[in-house]
């Protein structure tokens, strides 16, 4: 279950002021006007957003047959004029929504945004080849937009490779091999100084629940689930499960043996990569894609020996023998068509068409990879930079790395050409990567209440997850006992808990109906 942002007020205003907008009465099946101009919310990261005029954006125009205006928002404040925007006038034919938040899930509910549940089929480019992560990403059974596919399957286990080989170890495939190599990372001196000043796993400040953390990764490999699990015909959160606390105690072992970072609790995540750059730290759990950054990282310091620093594996075996690869929900947001700008059906089929075209094969190479010929080349089958740079390169480089891509949906798998690694080394550290995903997708285990929205969960969720977060920080730093863990769980289901439990079950057992 996506956990929504806590701003209940500002929600029932925007709620209020779309449902104004929209009238609340449903659309009409009346005739179209002509959408010659497609308006369109997005993010995005850079200084400045992608360029109106550039060419990418003209690039994208001619594809999708319309002239796409974007209001570019900044990242660190798109939520908020999410909601400024539902409660305007000037609301556009399509927005980006990053999150099942609260004022989203209500104005969706409340009919402010078209249900699209039994539409996407229709158009070739909009149906899913992962019905998972569609159920992941719609609310309560209903589809209120497009969802933007991300890989489901990131978890990876990384480290260094030359401690490995000065140690004689093998890669991990349990959680018993991650243990030992561990403890050898800690014990056995592996960068060979003759100091005891290295450690096994480094974990930074992070303790949200169900937020792909290290625990969260760990917790399902032990088998407790991905957030809510399946228990005699009822869902329960994972933490209530047996398995969570078999792996908080191996959790705490390591960390009472000092196999994990003593500053596990406050460690800034910005500096995650320096004690395995420096030689302190050996282990990371994290996204693979940190496996090719610290790849890069090492190359920069050194790059006639980066080769020979780092090894990595995908999901690790339970004690019970068992492979459960941690998935992420497999989404990031969505694309949402607002009622009150889109107001009938032949409307909705013209920007469902849109984003038909904008889902293509065409559209998706412009949104992740720029235009052929002028930013970059196709060889074998991998998008090669143009060097040298021209401006035109470069234009079109700054729009796509500035937030084309927030744009694209790729529901049937990405579609644009992956990028051409700067060496073979590189490339083949990359190939790898793809494999031990593809190959841990066949063992994920979804959050199988990833597309509940439980009513008290949005009102209350954020403190309630904080007792069990904040408890979980606690006894793995010795700062109170089981019992004290155990008593934390309670408090979260007598707070409030069992409610959304009980509205969990509830919508879940309606869902199989």
């Amino acid at each position: 279950m996506s956990r929504p942002l806590m701003r209940t007020a500002g929600a029932a205003a925007v709620l209020a002021a779309a449902l104004a907008a929209s009238g609340c009465s449903g659309a009409s099946s009346g005739a179209s006007s002509d959408l010659g101009t497609i308006t369109m919310m997005a993010p995005y990261f850079e200084a400045q957003p992608p360029a109106a005029d550039g060419a990418a954006m003209k690039k994208l125009d001619e594809i999708t047959g319309k002239n796409l205006n974007v209001t570019w928002v900044p990242n660190s404040s798109y939520e908020e004029k999410t909601n400024i925007t539902l409660a305007s006038s000037e609301i556009p034919h399509v927005m980006i929504i990053q999150s099942k938040s609260p004022g989203f899930v209500k104005n969706a509910e409340a009919g402010a945004f078209w249900d699209l549940t039994d539409k996407l089929a229709k158009y070739p480019n909009l149906k899913t080849t992962m019905p998972e992560v569609q159920k992941n990403a719609s609310v309560n059974g209903k589809v209120y937009g497009v969802f933007r596919g991300r890989s489901p399957i990131r978890a990876s286990v990384m480290f260094r490779q030359d401690w490995m080989d000065k140690l004689g170890l093998q890669p991990p495939k349990t959680v018993e091999d991650l243990y030992n190599i561990a403890k050898a990372f800690t014990e056995r001196d592996p960068d060979g100084n003759g100091k005891n000043d290295t450690w096994g796993i480094t974990i930074p400040k992070w303790g949200a629940l169900g937020t792909n953390s290290p625990y969260d990764i760990i917790e399902e490999w032990f088998g407790a689930g991905n957030r809510w699990t399946e228990r005699d015909g009822k869902l329960v959160p994972s933490f209530e499960t047996d398995e969570f606390l078999q792996a908080d105690r191996f959790i705490k072992k390591m960390v009472d043996e000092k196999l994990i970072n003593a500053d596990f609790a406050t460690f800034d995540g910005t500096k995650w990569n320096e004690p395995f750059l420096n030689g302190k730290g050996g282990i990371i759990v994290d996204v693979d894609s940190r496996v090719s950054q610290i790849v890069g990282l090492f190359k920069q310091a050194d790059p006639a020996n980066y080769t020979t620093k780092v090894g990595f594996v995908g999901n690790l075996t339970g004690p019970d023998g068992k492979l459960r690869a941690h998935p992420t929900d497999g989404y990031a947001g969505f694309i949402a068509i607002p009622k009150a700008k889109v107001r009938t059906e032949a409307d909705l089929d013209q920007v469902l068409k849109f984003l038909d075209k904008l889902n293509s094969k065409d559209a998706a190479i412009v949104l992740n990879n720029g235009i052929e010929g002028v930013n970059f080349s196709v060889k074998d089958g991998k998008a090669v930079p143009v060097s040298p740079e021209t401006p035109e390169a470069k234009a079109v480089n700054a729009d796509v790395k500035s937030g084309l891509a927030q744009l694209g949906m790729n529901v049937a798998g990405n579609q644009f050409y992956q990028p051409k690694q700067a060496s073979d080394y590189e490339q083949k550290v990359y190939d790898r990567r793809i494999e031990v995903m593809a190959e841990d997708l066949k063992s994920a285990v979804y959050n199988p209440a990833a597309s509940l929205v439980s009513p008290t969960y949005v009102a209350k969720g954020v403190q309630l997850d904080n007792i069990v977060a904040d408890a979980r920080i606690k006894y793995l730093a010795g700062q109170i006992d089981e019992q004290g863990l155990k008593d934390a769980i309670k408090l979260w289901n007598t707070s409030g808990g069992d409610k959304v439990k009980d509205e969990i079950n509830k919508l879940w057992q309606d869902s199989r109906k």
